[in-house]
């Protein structure tokens, strides 16, 4: 089955939309380096496997997650946290692989934070029926450093508020190939993945991929 969301919708390289003060949607900005990107994640993957974490609360989260660079973001019984050790393999996360690390600098750059440097990344698997809920990115030391989000496969309904939960939400279709970035006064928006509709990507298959960098330590 083929999904109906967004049908016909190719990524516009270089177009731009403003999300609010400081926060930017670049079209099609990874599409070029999407095959590399792929390579990549499965190289990580095969490191450190996705697994679906557990919230402080108990609650299973639908979407996968591994991580690689100096830290990884972790949630477990005790809390939330970054940790630069894979606590399902015990061993040490993988190195961010350079195709990684170029493309969220590029796409910084290209939002206006051109000092940013991720030294995390988390990497999401959303299969149909997976969402993430309206948060904040809180954990890391630096707010100064913005996010760097960037979408591979099936389209998906991203969400992005204000600094509060109850501010009103917009929506943005992400597409294959697009990344969203904020900081500065957008660096504490919250922000979600509505739930992920059915489909087949013709690369990546019937799955969405996130890439999350952030500056952690």
């Amino acid at each position: 089955m083929t999904s109906d969301l967004f049908a016909g919708l190719e990524p516009k390289q270089s177009a731009q939309e403003n999300m609010a003060k400081g926060a930017i949607l670049l079209r099609g900005q990874a599409v070029a380096r999407a095959d590399d990107l792929l390579a990549a994640i499965g190289k990580v993957s095969a490191a450190s496997p996705f697994r679906n974490m557990v919230t402080p609360g108990g609650h299973v989260m639908s979407v996968a997650m591994t991580n690689c660079g100096q830290a990884g973001w972790v949630t477990d019984r005790s809390g939330y946290r970054y940790d630069g050790i894979d606590p399902q393999t015990g061993q040490l996360l993988p190195e961010m692989p350079e195709s990684l690390l170029t493309v969220a600098t590029e796409a910084a750059t290209k939002a206006g934070y051109p000092d940013f440097r991720p030294d995390a990344c988390l990497i999401n698997r959303y299969e149909p029926g997976a969402r993430l809920s309206l948060h904040q990115d809180r954990n890391e030391r630096d707010m100064a450093n913005p996010i760097v989000s960037v979408s591979l496969g099936l389209p998906a309904t991203f969400q992005f508020g204000g600094l509060k939960r109850n501010d009103p939400v917009k929506k943005y279709a992400l597409l294959h190939g697009d990344v969203a970035v904020w900081g500065g006064p957008s660096r504490l928006c919250y922000h979600g993945v509505m739930m992920l509709k059915d489909g087949e990507h013709p690369v990546v298959g019937r799955m969405r991929l996130n890439l999350t960098f952030r500056g952690a330590l």
